[in-house]
């Protein structure tokens, strides 16, 4: 298994950044790759969604299952598609000592949020991957991609959700179980 963390801090409370994630069908509005979710279920446990993506000349859509959740601090969430990997949302309290951006003068209230998965790249196979082009070749290309699309997402999320647009800083590392 392959581990990837992304995280990066938001100038609001815990509550709000979780109410945020929650609301995970308005994620398509933040993505140009992110093209539906669909979700069935009220959000809780159990609540699964249909995450459509597409990039470059290929097109997928994945199941999503809410796991657990442990409000306002954690939702859990699995896929239940043919790739294999489950993860979480992880929001935590932060100080300014935690943050290498400018702090607003209105000192307000600091949260770290971060998204952490567990994933098998050689699930990736069965979704039909253009023919005669290994794995590490697609992966090797996608995460420039993927490392650029996080940020402008995640400053158009931290723009809704502190009422202005700034600069993010995104912590990624990545591993081998």
């Amino acid at each position: 298994m392959q581990h990837l963390e992304v995280a990066t801090h938001v100038f609001v409370d815990r509550a709000t950044a979780f109410e945020f994630l929650t609301d995970f069908t308005a994620y398509a509005q933040y993505s140009e790759h992110l093209e539906a979710v669909e979700r069935r279920g009220d959000g809780g446990p159990g609540t699964e969604y249909d995450i459509t993506v597409a990039w470059w000349r290929l097109s997928h859509t994945a199941c999503s299952r809410v796991t657990a959740i442990d409000a306002p601090s954690r939702i859990d969430w699995e896929l239940v598609s043919e790739l294999q990997a489950q993860g979480a949302w992880i929001v935590e309290e932060a100080t300014a000592t935690d943050v290498t951006v400018a702090v607003p003068d209105d000192d307000p209230p600091i949260t770290r949020v971060r998204f952490v998965v567990d994933y098998d790249p050689e699930s990736a196979e069965a979704i039909g991957l253009p023919a005669l082009v290994p794995i590490d070749a697609i992966v090797d290309r996608v995460i420039p991609v993927v490392r650029s699309e996080a940020t402008a997402v995640v400053e158009r999320v931290v723009a809704d959700l502190e009422g202005e647009p700034r600069a993010v800083e995104l912590a990624v590392s990545r591993g081998t179980d």
